[in-house]
């Protein structure tokens, strides 16, 4: 399933001077698929930790900040390496380990060639708490899927063009209007939530 969002991630892999990304929003809108089903192919690899699961992997932040610590802690504890640039470290369901978001700030000006996407739910709570590190961190916020990619990701991407590029200026279509209000009724019966 497509989600919109991954062109921003896309852009945000590319983007010189990246930051780690955190990525919110609530249960079950598809954080994680989109990272680990999706965003994953644009990489060699992926080192996925979560917090909730694998509780284990908050002992790697136990002794301070230092990201290369906190690295060779996580590739003993994973039995795998991570090589900059090439793999993706995603901390998931990270509200689980607050010290892995205050990390986030030191990886970015430590080990600016890793990329590290950190996911979670009730973020805002957590992050009251903490000391965020606000400018060395991209956040982007998930929601439930739009009517949009429900259309997209339906097949009905050709009524999704027509109705973007609708000018209010002539009608739409009766039958397109029908066949729209037809797929909102049942968007709107499914609640736009990945996993129903």
């Amino acid at each position: 399933m497509k989600r919109f969002i991954e062109d921003i991630l896309i852009k945000w892999k590319d983007e010189k001077g990246r930051k780690p990304l955190v990525l919110s929003g609530a249960r079950q809108v598809g954080k994680s698929y989109v990272i680990e089903q999706n965003f994953v192919r644009h990489f060699e690899q992926l080192l996925s930790i979560n917090f909730e699961k694998q509780p284990e992997f908050n002992s790697c932040f136990e002794s301070g900040y230092d990201p290369a610590r906190i690295l060779r802690r996580i590739e003993a504890l994973a039995g795998q390496r991570l090589t900059s640039g090439r793999t993706l470290l995603f901390f998931d369901e990270v509200q689980f380990c607050p010290e892995a978001i205050i990390s986030l700030r030191y990886f970015f000006e430590e080990m600016p060639d890793l990329h590290i996407i950190a996911a979670g739910s009730l973020l805002e709570f957590t992050i009251e708490k903490i000391s965020i590190p606000v400018g060395r961190v991209t956040f982007r916020h998930l929601g439930p899927i739009s009517f949009e990619e429900f259309l997209f990701n339906s097949g009905n991407q050709v009524l999704l063009d027509e109705i973007r590029e609708h000018s209010v200026s002539m009608p739409f279509p009766e039958a397109l209007h029908t066949r729209a209000i037809s797929l909102l009724k049942e968007y709107l019966a499914i609640g736009g939530m990945p996993q129903v």
